[in-house]
């Protein structure tokens, strides 16, 4: 006999659990800690943004990860859910950055010596990312050296395991589709193109791919533009040369292929 003892309580009464502690809060909100002194006000909202960016980074390897697993096992449908979600996260990476930019250049300035060497360039979880999107860059663990011994074990994991790219290779073969050569790829995903009645779910991976290329870079467009709204052609903290640097990476594409299907549709 089914009693009421047999389901979760919600409610006060239940007391096995509070937003606050499900949340972690305490720890939560004591993760902000200011290296001004006296506290600069705008060093605050400095460390909230990145401290924010560094958890939608968490939630996109997340779900990149599980849209590859997805593709590989044929769950198509799975994946697309996954990826749309992705797309969603990318637009809100990229409005966090207005709210950054309420910060002027001259408050800025008023703490950002404190945080040298410290650098965005040092994120792993975003170079994490680009590698689990395809665009694997094993240099960077030889130009990045304060990697401690867990950051350098993911990013080698990432460096061995497939990618969304080679997910979507792999769907491509499971369609009968040739994927062997790069023509081969852009034959078939040309293929998927024109006769979407048969390869629908195709089509709509190789759009939900490129729709988070394209994402990516709007993210990387917009952040140099703001780094050069705040500090110009300085250096950046960590040694690289600042909006120079960033600039250099705004033509990285994760799937080149996909984009050269444009030229021949």
């Amino acid at each position: 006999m089914t009693t009421d003892e047999d389901f979760v309580r919600f409610g006060e009464q239940g007391a096995q659990l509070t937003y606050g502690s499900y949340l972690r809060l305490p720890q939560l909100l004591d993760a902000q800690h200011l290296e001004s002194d006296p506290p600069e006000h705008d060093e605050l909202l400095f460390i909230t943004i990145h401290q924010v960016y560094e958890l939608w980074f968490q939630q996109l390897l997340h779900e990149v990860t599980a849209a590859r697993d997805a593709m590989t096992r044929g769950e198509l449908w799975w994946a697309q859910h996954l990826l749309a979600r992705v797309h969603v996260i990318e637009r809100v990476l990229v409005q966090q950055v207005d709210v950054l930019e309420t910060m002027t250049p001259q408050d800025f300035g008023r703490f950002r010596q404190r945080l040298a060497p410290a650098s965005g360039f040092q994120s792993v979880q975003f170079r994490e990312l680009e590698f689990a999107s395809g665009a694997k860059d094993a240099a960077y663990l030889e130009r990045f050296r304060g990697l401690t011994a867990d950051e350098r074990a993911r990013l080698d994991q990432r460096l061995a395991e497939p990618t969304l790219w080679d997910a979507f290779l792999h769907v491509l073969r499971a369609h009968d589709l040739p994927a062997g050569t790069d023509e081969d790829v852009v034959a078939s995903v040309r293929t998927a193109a024109h006769d979407r009645a048969r390869f629908a779910a195709v089509w709509a991976l190789a759009e939900a791919l490129l729709q988070h290329d394209e994402l990516a870079a709007s993210w990387r467009a917009r952040h140099v533009v703001m780094v050069e709204r705040m500090i110009g052609h300085k250096s950046g903290t960590g040694g690289s040369s600042g909006a120079a640097y960033l600039r250099g990476r705004l033509p990285l594409q994760y799937y080149p292929l996909l984009w050269e299907v444009r030229s021949r549709l």
